[in-house]
């Protein structure tokens, strides 16, 4: 009889021996909801920046323009929220629920806390931020009310992915999947609402999604808090039980989440800075290069999002592996969910190769940014086998805390090997070069973390206090 998945996380914490036909089962079927998830977003995505896009090339512009900085405040507030989705995933792993309880009433002040910082930095430089990329002035005013309204709404963000992230590394990967697909719908419906029926054009698309996380922050944080294995007492919903003995513990908790999510952020913060560079290199190839660029962007993630659904579920595993001593275990399940991201994301980019006029076309009706759009893409499309590499297997760095080195690896490949070349390609080769560089770079940084996984040093990480063989 076959065994779900709950059965299975269970035989990682009772150290129970697992085949490999129960571990790959285990595998899929924590990243099939996570990967529909992911592809359904990046789906709704993809309409949405075609409802902009039919606004005509310089609302996709616009809002091309401040996208990287956006992924870069949105990655700020991914980082804090691992700090501490680690540490839980550790000590379910480990059955220590009563501490995983702690960590998650800690998180929830904290990532509160540091959601409220970045919105107060993107309202401070909204005005000044499209000028900074160097965007032209008939574009500006579009692109900084975009940018504020979604640093506003970072909030909703913030709180969305901590519990959606908190139950993933709980195992629980089908209530997550299920309301980010919610979300990807409402952000459609509101976006129409707001973009046509109100014609609030790219402003619109700021409140549809504003709106689409607000009602799906709300029912993630309820399904944690009240449901699921790591629900609060209503009495701690909000705060966390201060006496005279738990400071010392929470200063634990948050240091550990410090020294996983700090490297984390940095690397965010400095690849982020990295695609603001890039911005920067594409913005002088004028606009059509930037709309061609950020719509390459979004329909390149239909080929990426499935790498990241079975990266969270790698997380989960080898966190929870970790945190119940089985080494072995776990460095089976890091392989075997890397080999089946290659696999998947390899037919994804020969998709991707195949159909990238079509998939362009979609996106915007002008001529010359399909054409471009398509270029890239096809340039892109042999990157994906080792980008899939590079995805999981950061995935199953943070499952087991290690998270410094792969960073500054990461760093080390986007500034040394993609920027670089970008600069160097541009001038001569337009958008085409921009691309290669990143091809480049992709396949370099894929090749650099399969030699760090395989050398194991980074199985030598965990945050609980249990035991390790």
């Amino acid at each position: 009889m076959a065994k779900n998945s709950e059965q299975l996380l269970a035989y990682i914490r009772e150290g129970r021996t697992m085949t490999g036909g129960e571990k790959l089962r285990l595998i899929v079927s924590l990243s099939v909801p996570s990967i529909l998830a992911q592809i359904s977003a990046t789906v709704m995505f993809f309409i949405d920046a075609a409802m902009v896009g039919h606004l005509g090339e310089r609302a996709t512009a616009a809002i091309g323009l401040v996208e990287t900085t956006t992924w870069l405040m949105g990655g700020l507030g991914s980082a804090a929220n691992m700090g501490f989705s680690v540490q839980v995933a550790h000590f379910i792993g480990a059955n220590d629920f009563a501490a995983a309880r702690r960590v998650l009433r800690q998180a929830l002040v904290c990532c509160l806390l540091w959601s409220l910082m970045l919105m107060t930095a993107a309202v401070a430089v909204h005005t000044h931020l499209p000028y900074w990329l160097g965007g032209s002035a008939d574009i500006a005013r579009d692109a900084s009310l975009y940018f504020m309204l979604i640093g506003i709404f970072g909030i909703f963000f913030q709180m969305e992915g901590l519990a959606g992230s908190m139950l993933k590394c709980s195992g629980n990967m089908k209530i997550p999947s299920m309301l980010n697909i919610m979300m990807c719908v409402l952000d459609v419906v509101f976006n129409y609402l707001f973009i046509y029926i109100m014609d609030m054009g790219v402003v619109g698309a700021a409140m549809g999604t504003g709106a689409a996380e607000l009602i799906t922050a709300g029912l993630m944080l309820w399904f944690l808090l009240v449901k699921s294995p790591l629900s609060l007492p209503r009495s701690t919903l909000l705060l966390p039980r201060f006496s005279l003995h738990l400071p010392r513990i929470e200063s634990s908790v948050v240091k550990t989440a410090f020294k996983i999510g700090a490297p984390m952020g940095l690397q965010h913060l400095l690849m982020g800075g990295a695609q603001i560079v890039s911005t920067i290199i594409v913005a002088p190839l004028g606009t059509v290069a930037i709309a061609a660029n950020s719509l390459a962007i979004t329909v390149e993630s239909l080929c990426y999002m499935p790498g990241y659904g079975i990266a969270e579920a790698a997380t989960t595993l080898v966190g929870q592996g970790i945190g119940a001593g089985q080494r072995l275990l776990t460095r089976s399940f890091a392989y075997m969910s890397v080999a089946l991201g290659i696999a998947v994301m390899t037919m994804m980019g020969a998709l991707m190769w195949v159909f990238a006029p079509e998939l362009m076309a979609l996106m915007s009706p002008v001529e010359a940014i399909v054409t471009q759009g398509a270029q890239a893409l096809r340039i892109e499309a042999w990157a994906e086998p080792m980008f899939a590499a590079s995805i999981v297997c950061n995935g199953i760095f943070i499952g087991a805390a290690d998270t410094l080195k792969p960073a500054i690896m990461s760093l080390t490949s986007m500034w040394a090997v993609r920027l670089t070349l970008a600069a160097t390609l541009a001038p001569r080769f337009g958008l085409r070069g921009v691309w290669t560089a990143m091809a480049i770079e992709l396949t370099f940084r894929g090749l650099i973390f399969l030699a760090r996984l395989f050398r194991g040093s980074w199985l030598k990480n965990g945050v609980t206090s249990t035991s390790q063989p």
